[in-house]
């Protein structure tokens, strides 16, 4: 199944900051700002478009329960996790059980532009959080 590079996650502390860095410096364009407070997400989301590649940016909106939260303090902030585009995440899932590589069931869902994604166990990707993602709706 071909792959291509989706976007990038990067966990921030202070998204006012980050999205000036990205714009101001590197040139980007925000194009979409929004808060989700779905289970497993609880973050404020920044979107930065640089000549067609895209950057998330992701700040916790909850110290306590939001995975960025958590991976800022193991971790501290940075990227946080590779999006690839799979085109149909059905036929990747299959092909990840054949290959005996586990997702964070939990983590599948739509997010609000029609992007359904999972992420990998990783445990099984040498230590790097990677989402499988699709569009069905392109």
């Amino acid at each position: 199944m071909e792959k291509r590079l989706d976007h990038i996650g990067v966990a921030v502390r202070n998204i006012e900051d980050s999205i000036t860095f990205y714009t101001k410096v590197l040139g980007g364009t925000l194009i979409d700002r929004y808060r989700s407070e779905a289970e497993g997400v609880e973050s404020e989301i920044a979107i930065i478009d640089i000549k067609g590649d895209r950057t998330e940016l992701l700040m916790p909106t909850n110290n306590t329960t939001s995975p960025i939260a958590r991976f800022i303090k193991q971790k501290g902030k940075g990227v946080h996790h590779i999006a690839y585009d799979v085109g149909d995440l059905d036929q990747a899932l299959n092909e990840l059980e054949e290959q005996g590589i586990r997702t964070l069931e939990w983590s599948l869902r739509t997010n609000k532009h029609g992007r359904r994604l999972i992420y990998l166990n990783p445990a099984d990707t040498e230590g790097t959080i990677i989402e499988y993602c699709d569009y069905p709706e392109k």
